[in-house]
């Protein structure tokens, strides 16, 4: 539970300073109840923890990423497990309009465009512990060239809608094969690229990455040139009603290319050839299929998982389609590394709700981008902290450990105006006594000594 001891191995990339707020500010966190603000952390820390110096905490440039690293591989890297790379964009909430990079950012919480602020994040997903911990985060800016380029394509696409006018079959004249290898990537996919080559110069010397998995709005061959770029494979998902094309193995017709694509894929009647599994759980039948198909748009085959639900009571059907550009993945491996995925939300949840990710008020870039990262540290922190509970109790939450400091801290802050401090034994009842406060499980493990 010594927090200044977690953080020691961090000398090497932070200044003593540094490391010292930081072990005045993260109990205070654990322990505070309200919004995690500087002046809500100010007012529970201990000595030397001032709102200055909370303050001057904020405003210091941190190599988050190395931090981030040092602390993953020191206390929580759990040797003979695969890891993949799993990145998501999360939107925070924000009124104002001097915060640094306040913006409008759709939110999938309000299902519109929201004034707020966004972050993308890249995480370690452990597929035997089946946990996500935060290895990188960096603010989304949108420069104002950004915003008038976006602004023109909708207008045009709109327009296009509009007009509603078709132009001559075939290819258009003096158009040639574009190599489709070779794209212009987004700033959106230029600011992950940079993450993952960042994040890989740390990892590759300890860890093997393999495949970087990103959620439905990045299944495009831009972002699949750009994981390709990085030495990924990536793993994610296409629309549900996505063309996709077999491949043709049909006689040479004797003159011009060989003939690539064969038979569009048709989802009401999918080969039964490429159907690998059937699971019913109640009244819900599901095909899981795969092949190795093509795309249009995609330079390369893909690895292709089709997932069919039909509800035998009312035949309705879904389905959902997952790839990937290694093509020796199974479909098991690829539903489960896709889900997988989803461990980041509840990174994201956990900062939101407990570490302050929905409440800092900070407006300089340097503070904002501090206040993002501390939050999303903290969640790997409590991941460490839980981990001994948890191997009594796997019930324990991180309410549980936020009460068990808050009852540490007002046993001390009370035994600091008693004029004899009582001996060992029976400060060890009173702090167990008074931890369990405010739980909501059964209580952790004991304290007293035997």
């Amino acid at each position: 539970m010594d927090i200044l001891a977690l953080l020691q191995h961090l000398s090497p990339c932070l200044e003593k300073t540094t490391v010292r707020q930081m072990s005045r500010i993260m109990p205070a966190m654990l322990a505070m109840t309200g919004r995690v603000t500087m002046l809500g952390i100010s007012r529970w820390t201990e000595k030397g923890g001032s709102y200055r110096t909370v303050q001057r905490f904020f405003h210091t440039v941190i190599p988050w990423a190395t931090v981030f690293w040092l602390f993953f591989q020191r206390h929580l890297l759990q040797e003979g497990d695969t890891y993949l790379l799993a990145g998501d964009e999360c939107v925070v909430t924000k009124a104002g309009k001097e915060t640094h990079g306040i913006d409008r950012f759709f939110s999938s919480v309000y299902g519109k465009c929201v004034p707020s602020l966004s972050f993308f994040a890249l995480s370690l997903v452990g597929v035997c512990e089946r946990r996500s911990y935060p290895m990188m985060v960096e603010q989304v800016v949108r420069t104002a060239q950004e915003k008038a380029e976006a602004k023109a394509k909708a207008a045009a696409k709109k327009a296009k809608k509009k007009k509603k006018t078709k132009g001559k079959p075939g290819r258009p004249k003096g158009q040639k094969n574009r190599d489709k290898t070779k794209v212009t990537l987004t700033p959106e996919l230029m600011q992950i690229q940079g993450m993952v080559n960042k994040l890989l110069v740390h990892v590759t010397r300890v860890l093997k990455i393999c495949y970087l998995v990103l959620d439905g709005k990045f299944g495009n061959n831009n972002a699949l040139q750009m994981a390709l770029q990085c030495g990924l494979h990536l793993i994610c998902k296409l629309r549900r009603d996505a063309a996709l094309y077999f491949h043709y193995d049909g006689p040479y017709p004797g003159r011009g290319q060989p003939r690539k694509y064969g038979d569009k894929v048709d989802y009401d009647n999918l080969p039964v050839q490429h159907l690998k599994a059937i699971k019913i759980d109640e009244e819900i039948w599901t095909s899981i299929y795969q092949a190795e198909m093509l795309r249009k748009e995609f330079a390369q085959a893909l690895n292709v998982v089709i997932i069919v639900k039909t509800n035998l009571k009312t035949g309705a059907r879904a389905r959902v389609i997952l790839f990937s550009s290694d093509l020796d993945l199974t479909h098991e491996q690829i539903i489960d590394y896709y889900s997988l995925r989803f461990q980041i939300e509840f990174n994201f949840r956990d900062a939101k709700q407990y570490w302050g990710l929905e409440d800092f008020m900070n407006v300089k870039e340097t503070a904002v981008n501090n206040a993002a990262n501390l939050s999303l540290f903290m969640v790997n922190v409590a991941t460490l902290l839980l981990r001994d509970f948890r191997a009594e109790n796997s019930n324990v939450n991180v309410l549980d450990l936020k009460a068990h400091f808050r009852g540490r801290k007002y046993v001390t802050e009370t035994i600091k105006w008693l004029p004899q401090k009582p001996k060992p034994i029976l400060m060890a009842r009173i702090f167990e006594k008074v931890s369990l406060l405010g739980r909501v499980h059964n209580p952790l493990p004991s304290i007293i000594p035997s």
